[in-house]
C-alpha cells in the first residue's frame, strides 16, 4: 500500500486521518500545497496556499485541511498543475475546473486575474468529458473522451499548438497533424507539449532548446509535429520531465531524450539526446514510466514489481536506472525528487492486508474457528488450543492430550480471565487497575513473569487518590503484596495515612510473604 506519510506535509496528520485518504496531489515549488479526496468523497486541500492554489477562497496557509465544498460529492478523474503554482481538474464525470495563478491566462477563462476558488472551464468544452488533464509550467491541456486535444495559456514557445506564439486565454482545440487523428494521452513539460494517437504515434509542440522534443534538431514548434526517430515503435505512454521525455512502448521498453544534466535519460552520461535512445532498465518488461515537469527525476516499475530511479536524487546524479526499494514510482518522488511532489492523481487503495500478529488478534474469542471454550461467569471465550499451548507452558501441559472443547473457570472472575486469554493473543493487556490486580493474582498462578510485569505497570499508572483506598482493599484480599507496597508507598506520599513500612522495603515480586506481617 502506497504511505503518504512518506509526503512531509502529512506528518502532522494521525493514522486514522491518513486511512481515509483515497486520492492525492502533492504540488507546489516546495512540495508545500495538497489536494486530497476522502472514501466520502470529500475533497480537502493543505498548505503555503501560493496564488490561492488551493481553491479555498482566500489566500491563507492551512495546516489544517479545509473542506473544497464545490467538489465533495464529486469524484476525481484526474489533476495536474503547474509552476504558479495553477491547477486544472477533472471530474469523472467530465468536467473540468481550474483555480490559482493566471497571470498567462492558464486557467482558460479568458482572464489574466487569479481565482481563489475552483471554476468550471466551459468555453469550448461544455458539451466535451474530459478524461485526462496536463499542466507545464503555465499552460493547460486536456484530452476528450473523442480522442481531442484542447490547450490554453502560455505561449511563447509555441505551446499551445497554435501556430503562433501568442498566449491563449481559452481553450482551443489542437489541430494541424492532430486534426483527425484519435489520442490517448497527453504530456506537459515545463514548455512543451505532447500527445500520442492510437496507432501508438508521438506529436509534439513547443519549446525544444534541451532536445525534449526528439526531433533530432533544438528548434522550438508552435504545430504538432510526428517523430520520426519512432516509425515502427508503438507508443503506448509518454511522460514529461522539466525538459525531458520518456515514452513507454507496448513490448515494455523505454525511449528517452531531451536534457540530461542530471543523468534522467538513463544513458550513463549527462550528455543531452535530441533523438529517442532506448534506456536499458531491466530484463523485465517495464509496465510503468514516471517522470514531472517540476523535476529532472525519472522512474520506472518492471511487471515484476521492481522499481527504478534514476536523474536527480536529492542533489546527487544518477546515471543509470537503479533499483530502489519502493513498490511503485510515486515513492520515488516523495523520497527522492526536489521538491518531493507526486508526479500525477494518485490513488490509495485501502490497505485490507493483515499481519500475522493483526491475523492472530482478530481470531481470539472468535467462535467461527474456535476449538475450545472456557466458561467463566456463565460466559463463554472462545480460543484455539494450539495457541494456547504454544503460548503458555501451563496449557502445553494440560491441553497436550486432552479432548476438552469447554473448560469451566471458577478461581477468578470473566474480566480477569477473559483478559489473560487476550493477553496471549495480542501480548499486551488492557485493563482497569482493580482488575488488573486480580490478573496479576493469576499470573502468580500461572507464573508468567512477563505478565506480572505488565499488571504492575497497569497498576501503577492507574492509581489515583480517588482510587487508592479501594485498590489497597483488592490488594490484600487478592494478596498482591508487590500491588499493595505501591499503593502504600502513593498513599503515604500524600500523607493520607500513616503506615508503618517495616516489612514491606524488601518485598519481592517473587516473594510470599503476608503482606500484613511486619505492621503494627
Amino acid at each position: 500500500m502506497l504511505d503518504v506519510g512518506k509526503w512531509p506535509l502529512f506528518a502532522l496528520h494521525s493514522q486514522e486521518k491518513l486511512k481515509l485518504i483515497r486520492q492525492v496531489c502533492v504540488f507546489g515549488s516546495a512540495g508545500n500545497e495538497v489536494v486530497y479526496a476522502t472514501e466520502n468523497d470529500e475533497v480537502f486541500a493543505l498548505g503555503t496556499n501560493c496564488s490561492g492554489c488551493l481553491g479555498i477562497g482566500d489566500i491563507q496557509s492551512s495546516i489544517e485541511p479545509r473542506r473544497i465544498d464545490i467538489f465533495c460529492g464529486k469524484k476525481l478523474a484526474s489533476l495536474s498543475y503547474g509552476s504558479g503554482p495553477h491547477v486544472v481538474l477533472a471530474t469523472t464525470e467530465g468536467e473540468v475546473y481550474a483555480w490559482g495563478h493566471n497571470a498567462y491566462s492558464q486557467l482558460g477563462n479568458g482572464t489574466t486575474s487569479h481565482s481563489y476558488i475552483p471554476c468550471q472551464i466551459s468555453t469550448n468544452l461544455i458539451n466535451k468529458k474530459v478524461i485526462e488533464v496536463a499542466c507545464g509550467s503555465h499552460h493547460s491541456m486536456v484530452l476528450t473522451a473523442d480522442g481531442a486535444v484542447y490547450s490554453w495559456g502560455y505561449n511563447n514557445s509555441g505551446q499551445i499548438g497554435s501556430g503562433s506564439t501568442a498566449n491563449q486565454p481559452i481553450p482551443r482545440r489542437v489541430t494541424g497533424c492532430l486534426q483527425n487523428k484519435i489520442a490517448i494521452n497527453i504530456a506537459c513539460g515545463q514548455m512543451c507539449s505532447m500527445a500520442v494517437i492510437e496507432n501508438g504515434e508521438v506529436y509534439v509542440w513547443g519549446y525544444n532548446g534541451n532536445g525534449q522534443l526528439g526531433l533530432g534538431h533544438d528548434d522550438n514548434l508552435s504545430i504538432p509535429c510526428r517523430i520520426a526517430a519512432l516509425q515502427g515503435i508503438h507508443v503506448q505512454r509518454i511522460a514529461c520531465g522539466y525538459a525531458h521525455t520518456l515514452v513507454l512502448t507496448d513490448e515494455g521498453h523505454i525511449y528517452a531524450w531531451g536534457a540530461n544534466s542530471y543523468g534522467q535519460l538513463g544513458t550513463g552520461n549527462r550528455s543531452n539526446q535530441s533523438y529517442p535512445v532506448l534506456v536499458t532498465v531491466h530484463q523485465d518488461r517495464i509496465v510503468e514510466i514516471a517522470a514531472c515537469h517540476s523535476s529532472h527525476t525519472s522512474a520506472a516499475k518492471t511487471q515484476g514489481g521492481d522499481v527504478y530511479m534514476w536523474g536527480q536524487c536529492r542533489g546527487q546524479f544518477v546515471l543509470l536506472p537503479f533499483l530502489t526499494h519502493f513498490c511503485c514510482t510515486d515513492d520515488v518522488f516523495a523520497c527522492f525528487a526536489t521538491p518531493a511532489v507526486t508526479w500525477r492523481l494518485l490513488s490509495v487503495e485501502p490497505d485490507d492486508h493483515l499481519t500475522i500478529a493483526q491475523s492472530i488478534k482478530k481470531e481470539f474469542d472468535n467462535p467461527d474457528n474456535a476449538d475450545l471454550r472456557f466458561q467463566v461467569d456463565g460466559k463463554y471465550i472462545y480460543v484455539h488450543k494450539v495457541l494456547l499451548k504454544i503460548r503458555c507452558e501451563h496449557f502445553h501441559s494440560v491441553l497436550n492430550n486432552g479432548t476438552e472443547e469447554i473448560i469451566e473457570i471458577n478461581e477468578f472472575s470473566y474480566p480477569v480471565y477473559r483478559a489473560f486469554l487476550e493477553y496471549l493473543y495480542t501480548d499486551s493487556i488492557s485493563l482497569p487497575p482493580e482488575h488488573a490486580i486480580g490478573l496479576l493474582d493469576l499470573a502468580s498462578f500461572y507464573r508468567d513473569n512477563r505478565l506480572k510485569k505488565l499488571c504492575q505497570q497497569t497498576i501503577k499508572q492507574g492509581i489515583s487518590e480517588e482510587n487508592a483506598i479501594a485498590l489497597l482493599s483488592t490488594a490484600v484480599k487478592y494478596e498482591a503484596k508487590i500491588c499493595e507496597y505501591e499503593q502504600l508507598t502513593f498513599l503515604e506520599e500524600r500523607n493520607d495515612i500513616l503506615i508503618n513500612r517495616t516489612g514491606l522495603l524488601n518485598m519481592k515480586i517473587s516473594n510470599n510473604v503476608d503482606p500484613s506481617e511486619g505492621k503494627d
